[in-house]
Order: structure tokens, then C-alpha cells, then sequence
């Protein structure tokens, strides 16, 4: 390598930083050298490079949306038992998991007892639209009452709803364990009725539409939410014994 060849290199690296272009920075000198290996034109040079950093660009925007998404764990639909979910509706899940709900903002309800894979299945739901260059949250609804009270304490609930507004899925996780105050009901309705129409809502819980008033308090306020919820929703019902509860039995007949 000759003193020009060295220079021009060391420019070339220093623009693209300054572009930005880490991929393209990293991987020029070995995609020059198969070029030159190859005889491929200029042009078949600069496309190699652009396919590999479009490549890795997309890489890191779908392993930052899985961390914005905060999951709580990595889920997959390969990994869930439909067998023992046998009232399950699996087309639907399988014709959901395409992400088609998510442009026409319809939402999810996964209704069923604690135990049968309803968190599994939003989950796999939610890191399914990540892949699909969604913007995705998952929260459970306790941890969500207790950032809202927090936020409109310190008069910050107007950022929390232009936050929200910038999402395509907002999946509430296990509503109807416990009862929310007053003042969390009519926050979680607002959650509730900013979402409609605007980004979609997976929502799982253990309760019956008829006892969400055990959380929710109000039966106008359940009546409202659910209007909204139910309009242009699909709703999935796991049934059956907790995975839980067979882990359970299977380790005290192994240990007894």
C-alpha cells in the first residue's frame, strides 16, 4: 500500500464517520479486496457495502425496539403448548401474529384464568410487531397505575400520553389482579380511550367482562372501557390447568 492509498484510506474512514455509516467504515477494505478478487465493478462495490449496512442498520433498530419494548422474557409461538390449549382459537393467533390488527388498530383480548399462557402469547405477539418494525410496550397494568399516579403527582402525564401516542402496540398485562383506586381506574380509562382508534391495546386478564368492575370500580367506567376495548377486537380464551400448577405436581411425584 503506497503513501496515497494510505491517505485516501484514512480520509475515506474519516468521512464516513462523519456520515455515519459504521457498517460501510468497518467492512470497506475486506469488500474492496473480494471486489478486486472478483473483478466486480465499481457499482457491485458500493451495493455489497449498502446491503451490509442497511443489513446491520435494521439489526440495531429491532434490538432496540425489543429493549424499548421492555419484555419481561423472551417468548415464542413455536414455544407454546396449543395442544393443551385445545379451546384456543390457533388460526386466529397464527392470522394475528401476521400483524395486519396493528394497521387497521383493532386490539387483542386474552381472556382467561392465571396460568394458561396468556402472557406467553402477548409476548410472542409483541416481540412478533417488533420484528415487524413496530413500536411496542409491555406493562403490566399495576406497574402502569403506579408510573400515571407518580406521573400526575409530579404534572408529567401529558409527556406520558405523547409518549404513548408514538406507540403501535400497548400490551396491559394482568389486569384484574388487583384492584385499582379511584384515582388508577379513571387514569386507566384514559389510557384506554386515548388508545382508541389511535394504536392498538393487548390487553390479558383473568377476569370476565362481567367482574371488571371489581377493578375498575365504577360500572359506568367498566361500561365505557369496554365499549371501547370490544369495538374492533379480537378476543382469545385460554381455559385449562395452570402451567404452573402441572410444573408443580410433576416435581412433588418426582420427589415422592
Amino acid at each position: 500500500m503506497n503513501k496515497t492509498t494510505t491517505k485516501s484510506t484514512v480520509l475515506l474512514k474519516h468521512h464516513l464517520k462523519a456520515l455515519k455509516l459504521p457498517t460501510v467504515h468497518d467492512e470497506c477494505e475486506r469488500i474492496a479486496r473480494r471486489c478486486a478478487a472478483d473483478n466486480a465493478d465499481h457499482l457491485a462495490f458500493l451495493l455489497q457495502l449498502c446491503e451490509l449496512e442497511l443489513i446491520e442498520r435494521e439489526r440495531r433498530a429491532a434490538a432496540r425496539r425489543l429493549k424499548a419494548a421492555r419484555f419481561p422474557t423472551t417468548k415464542t409461538l413455536e414455544e407454546f403448548d396449543f395442544d393443551a390449549r385445545a379451546s384456543l382459537n390457533k388460526p386466529l393467533v397464527l392470522e394475528l401474529l401476521k400483524g395486519d390488527y396493528l394497521e387497521r388498530r383493532e386490539n387483542i383480548l386474552l381472556v382467561g384464568p392465571s396460568g394458561t399462557g396468556k402472557t406467553h402469547l402477548a409476548t410472542a405477539m409483541g416481540m412478533a410487531a417488533c420484528a415487524q418494525g413496530r413500536k411496542v410496550w409491555f406493562v403490566r397494568v399495576t406497574e402502569l397505575l403506579t408510573l400515571l399516579l407518580e406521573a400526575r403527582d409530579e404534572r408529567q402525564l401529558l409527556r406520558y400520553r405523547q409518549q404513548l401516542a408514538k406507540l403501535d402496540l400497548l400490551i396491559l398485562d394482568e389486569l384484574g389482579y388487583v384492584p385499582a383506586s379511584k384515582a388508577g381506574a379513571e387514569l386507566l380509562f384514559d389510557v384506554i380511550a386515548t388508545a382508541y382508534e389511535r394504536y392498538s391495546l393487548l390487553v390479558t386478564t383473568n377476569l370476565p367482562f362481567e367482574h371488571w368492575t371489581e377493578v375498575l370500580g365504577s360500572e359506568r367506567l367498566t361500561g365505557a372501557a369496554l365499549d371501547r376495548l370490544t369495538h374492533r377486537c379480537h378476543i382469545l380464551e385460554t381455559t385449562g390447568e395452570s402451567y404452573r400448577l402441572k410444573d408443580a405436581k410433576r416435581r412433588r411425584q418426582r420427589t415422592g
